[in-house]
């Protein structure tokens, strides 16, 4: 991707009066959103599709047979509903610090509540667009607008009226749209490429714990039969048994909800806080003493010891960290390993690989939420290599798998970088920081 500071700039510029807005081209005209659109109100036109307003995509067309994506009501009669004609900029104005708002490119009808506009001046469609949903000024609808709190906050047409915008010539609001239509596609197909360089490389990382969970790190070993199908073969030396026999304890969590304080000290591992093999952090909630004191009456889970889920979802587990003091929130089960059958980071391994993973997708199958009782818990498959072995075998998907992670960490950073300039670029080019080549609005 070119450097944006190597792109040409304008020979003049000016201030536009707005810190945010920072100069802009001396030919550029400094307006506001109340010079440029008229707001307009055409009703019972129910028989027109449903439209939906979004963040992240703007104007869409409503799936009404997705219940997952329809959390607002549908009323029976559509009369009251706004007709969006494709061209016409929409706008949810509860939502409009987040960005929920668009040029539409349907025609459709949008709940009452929201905001119809037409263009008033020689707008292209698809520059304004670009522009008004770029950060810049998702960041100012943000400021523009007031309520009680976050998530109620409300944007009135007089404030929205005062928001400052700038407008080049038309030719040059073609070539700009039809600049950052070809640019961020194909940022948006570099991310694409890394997104699915990412899935592969998490393939490879479940092949490498796969198989030495299976089959151990020397090929020539004389194998058996598991006696299970989705196991098959397995060193000949190795043991085929439930972990219950590798467990000195199952601890179930409290049934109820620990109470949670601003204070940092003692942490509640929820269900959210385990994936992927590892406790994470964010979104964490904290208990003070006495409900640490309370929520690990039954005992203080050890360091090294595994951390399950019991439901939403089912079946993810960590290890418990050290230097930290945690206490099981609900649908929290604590596995007190015996370590002198079983090594931990190996049993993290097994609940992980296709052993584990087929015998959950069996409990689930025919149930819309996976629950974990304690039977299902206990016979939870594990082989079982000599302690020796499976140390060999830790240390092994720990050296590899780290390999892995590092490849996808450095797909992730640059996968964020992409994204940094695809929105600097958009800011660049909407303002006039950068100068679109004029051939761009013959495309």
């Amino acid at each position: 991707m070119a450097e944006l500071a190597s792109m040409p700039k304008y020979e003049a510029y000016k201030e536009s009066g707005f810190e945010w807005i920072g100069e802009v081209p001396d030919s550029w005209e400094l307006t506001k959103l109340g010079s440029c659109l008229f707001p307009v109100s055409i009703k019972n036109c129910p028989d027109l599709p449903l439209l939906s307003i979004t963040r992240e995509l703007g104007v869409i067309e409503r799936d009404i047979e997705n219940q997952d994506s329809n959390h607002n009501f549908i009323p029976d009669d559509l009369s009251g509903y706004k007709k969006l004609e494709k061209g016409q900029f929409g706008m949810n104005k509860m939502k409009a610090w987040q960005g929920s708002y668009g040029v539409s490119q349907y025609t459709g009808i949008v709940s009452p509540a929201y905001f119809v506009f037409n263009f008033t001046k020689s707008i292209n469609p698809e520059f304004f667009n670009w522009a008004i949903r770029s950060k810049l000024y998702v960041s100012y609808f943000g400021s523009a607008s007031d309520g009680v709190r976050v998530g109620q906050w409300d944007l009135s047409k007089d404030r929205m009226k005062a928001i400052p915008f700038i407008l080049p010539s038309e030719k040059e609001q073609t070539a700009i749209a039809n600049f950052l239509d070809i640019k961020t596609a194909q940022i948006d197909e570099a991310i694409a490429i890394k997104e699915k360089q990412i899935e592969l490389l998490k393939e490879r990382k479940q092949i490498i714990i796969q198989q030495a969970v299976t089959q151990g790190l020397n090929p020539n070993a004389p194998m058996k039969d598991s006696g299970v199908d989705w196991i098959g073969e397995i060193p000949e030396h190795w043991a085929y048994e439930p972990i219950k026999h590798s467990l000195k304890g199952i601890i179930d969590c409290e049934h109820k909800t620990a109470p949670f304080v601003d204070e940092t000290d003692y942490f509640v591992v929820r269900t959210t806080n385990v994936k992927g093999g590892k406790l994470q952090m964010a979104g964490a909630k904290y208990t003070h003493e006495k409900g640490f004191t309370e929520w690990t009456r039954r005992g203080v889970p050890k360091v090294g010891d595994v951390l399950l889920t019991r439901e939403a979802p089912a079946g993810e587990a960590c290890l418990v960290p050290d230097n930290v003091k945690l206490c099981l929130g609900q649908r929290m089960v604590w596995l007190k390993i015996d370590r002198e059958r079983l090594i931990p980071e190996f049993a993290i391994s097994l609940i992980y690989s296709s052993i584990g993973r087929t015998y959950i997708d069996f409990l689930s199958s025919g149930s819309t939420v996976l629950h974990f009782n304690m039977a299902d818990i206990n016979n939870i498959p594990v082989v079982l290599p000599p302690l020796k072995e499976q140390q060999e075998l830790v240390e092994f998907i720990r050296n590899e798998s780290g390999k892995v992670d590092d490849g996808i960490e450095i797909q992730i950073q640059q996968i964020e970088k992409l994204k940094e300039y695809k929105t600097t670029l958009i800011n660049s080019a909407v303002t006039g920081k950068i100068k679109v080549p004029e051939l761009m609005a013959d495309r």
